[in-house]
């Protein structure tokens, strides 16, 4: 059997596969961490934003989170998170500092504050006027998406290489 034969044979490593043997090439872990932290920060925005709207239009069956007849807003879990990735760092564990837990832990607290911004700087609940809302959900959704792919454009390119040489190749070995 010739080598082209013997080399077509062999089982192909799938498309996951091939994406972690890029991201470790590519991708130090502090990118792996900043990857981790924009990504995390999107879906928990994209996913407050849903709950959010899902409560207001009354077609989630739970509403907000109130205690003692005061209202919580996001924000508040926010800071508890953001305190809890700092008392990580001011610890000092290098294995906890760097684990993907406290990346998305930071990422997600930062979107429950962010997407409350407004309202923590005037202390009035502007979110829901049409202005308010608008800017709040393009710019912070842009942000996201912008963040996840500058921190690690090399790493996103080669994605997209390996991704097309996978469906290329899937292609050809169908049509034989």
């Amino acid at each position: 059997m010739g080598g082209d034969a013997q080399r077509r044979d062999r089982p192909r490593p799938g498309l996951v596969a091939r994406w972690r043997e890029s991201a470790d090439q590519h991708l130090t872990p502090t990118k792996r961490s900043l990857i981790v932290t924009w990504l995390s920060f999107g879906v928990t925005w994209g996913a407050v934003r849903l709950i959010t709207h899902g409560i207001r239009d009354g077609w989630l069956p739970w509403g907000d989170i109130t205690a003692a007849g005061r209202h919580f807003h996001h924000y508040n879990f926010g800071i508890g998170t953001l305190a809890g990735v700092g008392l990580v760092a001011v610890r000092g564990d290098e294995r906890a500092v760097g684990h993907p837990a406290v990346a998305a832990a930071y990422g997600s607290g930062t979107a429950l504050i962010a997407d409350e911004f407004a309202l923590l700087l005037d202390l009035q609940d502007v979110y829901w006027t049409k202005q308010g809302r608008l800017s709040v959900e393009v710019s912070l959704g842009i942000l996201s998406a912008l963040g996840a792919y500058l921190t690690a454009v090399p790493f996103w390119h080669e994605c997209a290489r390996v991704t097309r040489h996978h469906l290329v190749s899937a292609a050809k070995r169908e049509a034989r």
